[in-house]
């Protein structure tokens, strides 16, 4: 008699913290939502885990010892299997220049501890929940040297294929969605982001910088006091 085993297609979310209370409370609250959850200590044994578990999204508390979670989130992007992988810092520290350094290695957003278990798991939910937007299968964006593979999600600069991790492929299929149309600052963090979750003043910022450096500065301009567009 054929038996049908069940299979379990929850998103797979991994947490790294050094503090093991925090890594249990927050464990029990995702998998009472359904989510398989897999932990780590210290950013060595993160880096494994994700290699074995290829969790879709990755939870990364900033202040570790020996490696930090910035450091980790560095070495993962460096992979290609990781360059999509959702990934967000879980720390106590607000000052912005933490912010800045997680963004610049790479993450798609930002927890401030302490946080609620209940405000902990809806900003996962939202988090991948989070998509690129309606994609047509096999549909191309292509604009001023920039071609974007929706359905495969590769990038290519003229012949070039560059690698963008999750935000920085979302923030430039928006903008080249509608070649020259000006997207106002509270616009993109609404399709980027979502308006449920809170991000600091400088992301977009941050996400525009590191994704000029890839493109070419001539590419996105900056409308003062309204927001961005991507010139054709």
């Amino acid at each position: 008699m054929d038996a049908t085993m069940a299979v379990n297609t929850a998103p797979k979310v991994l947490l790294v913290d050094d503090e093991a209370d925090i890594l249990e409370l927050l464990r029990y609250n995702l998998e009472r939502e359904g989510y398989r959850v897999s932990t780590a200590q210290n950013g060595k044994d993160a880096l494994k885990v994700a290699r074995n578990e290829r969790p879709d999204l990755i939870v990364l508390d900033i202040m570790m010892p020996g490696m930090d979670g910035v450091e980790v989130c560095n070495q993962l992007r460096a992979q290609p299997e990781f360059k999509q992988t959702l990934i967000t810092f879980l720390t106590a520290r607000g000052e912005d220049y933490s912010q800045i350094a997680g963004f610049d290695a790479g993450a798609d957003d930002y927890i401030t501890k302490p946080v609620r278990p209940k405000v902990f798991v809806s900003k996962v939910k939202a988090l991948l929940k989070r998509t690129t937007g309606d994609r047509a299968d096999g549909q191309v964006l292509e604009a001023n040297g920039i071609r974007v593979d929706l359905e495969k999600v590769l990038v290519y600069k003229g012949e070039e294929e560059l690698q963008l991790p999750k935000k920085e492929f979302e923030l430039l299929v928006l903008l080249m969605s509608k070649p020259g149309k000006v997207y106002k600052r509270d616009e993109i963090y609404s399709h980027i982001w979502g308006n449920e979750l809170y991000v600091g003043d400088r992301t977009i910022d941050v996400h525009i910088r590191k994704l000029r450096e890839k493109i070419g500065e001539e590419r996105i301009r900056t409308v003062k006091g309204i927001g961005y567009k991507f010139d054709a």
